[in-house]
């Protein structure tokens, strides 16, 4: 259509057309801003806005405290542990510094040796006795340490069990905020659907079409962008569901306008050709013209070819001559092209 427009009206429509896009963009951002807003009408949930806190809270202390007493504990078994080898250590050199000596009193066979032989043996089991005493202590340390676990995972599978819950509870109620926020997000895009639809169907050529054109825009954006994905899935159901209900009613809506345009134009080729010129507008002949259509009934046709006076389709004449110069030229053309005599009322050869 742009080869049979003048060129300024060619950039006013190009321009028209960017005031559409500018309009949509302002429009979106709008309405943007109000669905931004809609989350903020609902309550923001947590798991905590569902934990029974009345046997929560107490068994939080009991575990603080359970995890308190494991980590003073093991410092303790830390510290138990070094004394044990400590006096392990201590014990395993004065056994050997005594086992040394006592081979050096089997070769001297000294008898005065006997009273140092039991001061020996009694420090030596003194030794004995500490290292036996802090090995007693850590294994009291680790029973202690090992009942507090115990004690600990039994608090936290108790406190798991009430977290599981409210879990669960939070999980419903989530889903049903998300319900919620859905409906208001359709109550919002619904009445602008049913707008854009009835100004495309009445409006799109009207005086005002870049605001028109606009608001459609803005409409299927806010429904592909800001409904479609907050649609509730239920395990894909509902959004294959609805998916294919709007393809079968797109389908079935175009199917019809496709069978009424067809008859409308069967209709129209078997009108006079005077009458179906009539009904032609001279921008909508030049736009099909350009891209090599019959301007009566759309199909294709070599334009180019000289033999081509008359749409061996539909019968309407595409060329004829000039009656001032006998030149060819296009049937739809209000002027001649080479002498420039008028051409509006051209008579068919």
């Amino acid at each position: 259509m742009s080869k049979g427009l003048r060129l300024s009206e060619k950039w006013f429509r190009r321009g028209l057309w960017l005031v559409a896009l500018i309009f949509a963009n302002f429009l979106i951002g709008l309405g943007q801003s109000v669905i931004q807003d809609l989350p903020r009408i609902e309550h923001h949930y947590s798991t905590e806005d569902f934990l029974d806190h009345a046997q929560a809270n107490p068994l939080r202390e009991h575990l603080n405290h359970a995890q308190q007493q494991r980590q003073d504990i093991h410092e303790q078994v830390q510290q138990a542990q070094l004394r044990r080898n400590t006096a392990s250590s201590d014990y395993n050199a004065a056994r050997d510094i005594f086992n040394n000596w006592l081979s050096t009193r089997h070769a001297t066979e000294q008898a005065a040796q006997d009273t140092e032989l039991i001061s020996r043996t009694q420090q030596l089991d003194k030794l004995k006795a500490v290292e036996r005493e802090t090995q007693s202590s850590v294994e009291q340390l680790e029973k202690q340490s090992l009942d507090v676990q115990q004690q600990e995972s039994r608090l936290q599978q108790q406190l798991d069990k009430l977290q599981q819950t409210a879990y669960e509870r939070y999980a419903d109620a989530m889903h049903a905020q998300e319900i919620r926020v859905f409906l208001y997000r359709l109550a919002l895009t619904l009445p602008l659907l049913l707008v854009a639809a009835w100004l495309f169907l009445k409006h799109r050529k009207s005086t005002y079409w870049p605001f028109v054109w606009g608001f459609i825009l803005f409409a299927l954006f806010a429904f592909f962008v800001e409904l479609v994905p907050y649609l509730p899935s239920y395990g894909g159901y509902v959004r294959y569901g609805v998916g294919l209900l709007l393809t079968v009613l797109i389908g079935r809506q175009a199917i019809i306008a496709l069978n009424s345009y067809l008859e409308k134009q069967k209709l129209a080729e078997q009108q006079p050709e005077t009458k179906r010129r009539e009904e032609l507008s001279y921008d909508t002949a030049l736009a099909r013209l350009a891209k090599n259509v019959c301007p009566g009934c759309e199909r294709n046709v070599d334009l180019k070819d000289t033999l081509n006076d008359f749409c061996p389709h539909c019968g309407i004449g595409l060329h004829n001559y000039c009656t001032a110069c006998n030149a060819r030229k296009s049937a739809f053309s209000r002027f001649c092209h080479k002498c420039g005599a008028s051409g509006a009322q051209p008579s068919a050869d």
